[in-house]
């Protein structure tokens, strides 16, 4: 079965679901652990809204950069290095 979504993932939404995976924790679970909307998360990861507030409380608790445009993602130091020696790896 494949599934469609309405709205894509945006690089930012990507950064959420990898940290809460390595977290071992559900969307639902975080939301209800710092008291944020489950609606505001899943704005921040399709990328529908801007919830500016919300964006900059994530980034803190799941220790991701924050930038104040969704379109402008900064992906930590160390995350750049190991995707640019990753990809020198593939053919």
């Amino acid at each position: 079965m494949i599934l469609h979504r309405k709205k894509a993932i945006t690089p930012f939404g990507w950064e959420i679901k990898r940290r809460l995976a390595e977290l071992e924790i559900d969307q639902k679970t975080f939301c209800e652990m710092h008291n944020i909307p489950p609606s505001r998360l899943s704005n921040l990861i399709n990328g529908s809204r801007k919830a500016a507030k919300y964006r900059k409380q994530v980034s803190q608790l799941l220790g991701l950069s924050y930038t104040s445009s969704p379109s402008s993602i900064e992906l930590p130091v160390n995350e750049l290095l190991r995707l640019t020696e990753t990809a020198g790896t593939r053919r």
